[in-house]
């Protein structure tokens, strides 16, 4: 196509269509952000994310750069209301904050996530303001993934609710050991764009862009089938001890002793001949220190067996002022990680000078950690090394590819009872499946209340845990070696594509 045709396309006549009032439009950028979440786990709709895209992106036509914004807002206002709706129940059900403090503080986070949105419908009005296939195959795409990978990191980073994980079922998601989850969301919103075309055009030029669309998608189901890793050994026996600890009992002191033998119990009676038994983050609920005793004891008893323990332990010293969330392994070898990417609030205080009256409300038990180096050794299980993570370090894949490719397999502890019965624990699961797949590593995930599953390294689930049950889960994990290119590029690649895609957006409209 020419720069000229790029630009004008689907400015005709018969591109035109009859537009809703501003009222009523706003109000369908709000219900279609609502909605997103449904194509989210547990719901799993992942089609609805490309026509729910599709729509903003119509909705955005037309407006100028501050109507786009709004529009926007109200899009991500709704979309982040419905999916991260969970903060509350961490603050005030478990945080024990007043009601009206934990729902500010959560309307924050809300209004805050849904200025990315807004973000985007500026830029893309104010850049490619003319409908057409130039704004809608190549600007938006580049534009809302771009914010994407910016909320990522930006104040210690939210990737919550990225388009790509929406994907990790369907055939787009063949894009993810390549380009990682936002290179996923690049090709949603591609998608989004060819659909939009789809229907606004007819003959023979909606037959194309159905053609490009149907060429798009099977190259994502190709580039999928294809495998960059390799056995690094026979598949071990694995069992995940999910203690389902209520979390308004967890730190009791007088339930520490019942919380041991509880998981002493059902390692010893239950998970017999595994390889590795896991245990949850925290799932010793005080400091190492402390229970060193009990710990020891825990070795001997890994060693007469011959099988190795990963546990979650708080470690440190209370002389030195200085404690990790970390992860202990026992057995063949001991050693700690001490989890680097710490949850702002729940386990250190960001801006702590400036924000000590949310530590007035909210009391969240052992919330003042130091994270770990960034060059901490892997530890070792049954005699591979292991890629670990703790709890919202899943959320990161610029954090769980440092392990790799030296790790043969991964690990992913939590203790999602502070999100409760909500769409959280589901979200974090499906978050942790993108993990496996642009790792190209098989995963085992223990988690405190469930949802605790073993995944294999195409980002299925080979075994999963019953939520708010006591029980082992047991399976087996595959070893491997080898790397994927999102493993030797990290998000270096989707980034520069975007960069790319944007420069050449503002060369082509300067041009025009």
């Amino acid at each position: 196509m020419t720069v000229r045709y790029l630009l004008s396309y689907g400015r005709s006549a018969a591109a035109v269509d009859s537009r809703l009032s501003g009222a009523a439009s706003d109000w369908l950028a709000l219900g279609g952000g609502a909605l997103l979440p449904l194509a989210f786990a547990p719901f799993d709709l992942y089609p609805l994310a490309i026509l729910l895209m599709a729509l903003l992106l119509w909705l955005w036509e037309g407006e100028t750069p501050g109507r786009a914004a709004w529009r926007g807002g109200l899009f991500g206002f709704g979309l982040f209301l419905t999916g991260i709706y969970w903060v509350y129940i961490s603050l005030h059900d478990y945080g024990n904050a007043p009601a009206a403090f934990a729902a500010l503080a959560t309307l924050i986070l809300i209004l805050a996530m849904a200025l990315y949105p807004a973000v985007a419908g500026y830029l893309l009005t104010r850049i490619a303001p003319q409908p057409g296939a130039f704004r809608w195959l190549l600007m938006a795409p580049a534009l809302w993934v771009g914010l994407e990978w910016v909320r990522s990191w930006l104040l210690t980073g939210f990737p919550w609710l990225s388009l790509g994980y929406s994907q990790i079922d369907g055939s787009l998601a063949g894009i993810a050991p390549y380009l990682g989850v936002f290179g996923v969301s690049w090709v949603v919103m591609l998608s989004a764009g060819l659909v939009l075309l789809l229907i606004r055009d007819s003959g023979r030029a909606r037959w194309g862009w159905g053609a490009v669309l149907v060429i798009l998608w099977a190259s994502t189901w190709g580039l999928g089938q294809i495998d960059w890793v390799r056995p690094a050994g026979k598949p071990l026996q694995v069992s995940l001890v999910q203690g389902n600890i209520a979390q308004d009992q967890k730190w009791s002191p007088e339930e520490l002793e019942r919380t041991l033998a509880l998981y002493a119990r059902l390692s010893l009676e239950e998970a017999k001949g595994s390889d590795i038994i896991i245990w949850p983050e925290t799932a010793i609920p005080t400091f190492y220190e402390d229970v060193e005793g009990f710990v020891q004891s825990l070795a001997e008893a890994a060693r007469d067996t011959g099988t190795d323990y990963l546990a979650g332990v708080p470690a440190g010293s209370r002389k030195a002022g200085i404690f990790y969330n970390s992860v202990v392994s026992l057995g063949s070898t001991q050693g700690f990680y001490y989890k680097r990417r710490l949850l702002p609030f729940g386990e250190y205080l960001p801006l702590r000078s400036l924000l000590t009256l949310f530590r007035d409300f909210v009391d969240i038990p052992m919330a003042d950690f130091t994270p770990g180096s960034v060059d901490q050794p892997l530890l070792s299980a049954a005699g591979h090394p292991v890629g670990v993570s703790i709890c919202f370090e899943a959320a990161f894949g610029s954090e769980i590819r440092l392990a790799v490719p030296q790790a043969h397999f991964l690990v992913n502890v939590s203790n999602d009872a502070w999100f409760g019965d909500s769409l959280a624990p589901h979200q974090h699961l499906q978050i942790a499946r993108m993990r496996a797949l642009e790792m190209g590593r098989t995963m085992a995930r223990a988690t405190n209340t469930g949802i605790s599953a073993l995944i294999d390294e195409h980002g299925r689930i080979t075994a999963r845990s019953n939520p708010f049950t006591t029980e082992v889960l047991r399976g087996s994990v595959q070893p491997l070696s080898g790397a994927t290119p999102y493993v030797r590029l990290g998000d270096g690649g989707i980034v520069a594509l975007v960069g790319i895609l944007l420069a050449l957006g503002l060369f082509l409209g300067r041009r025009t």
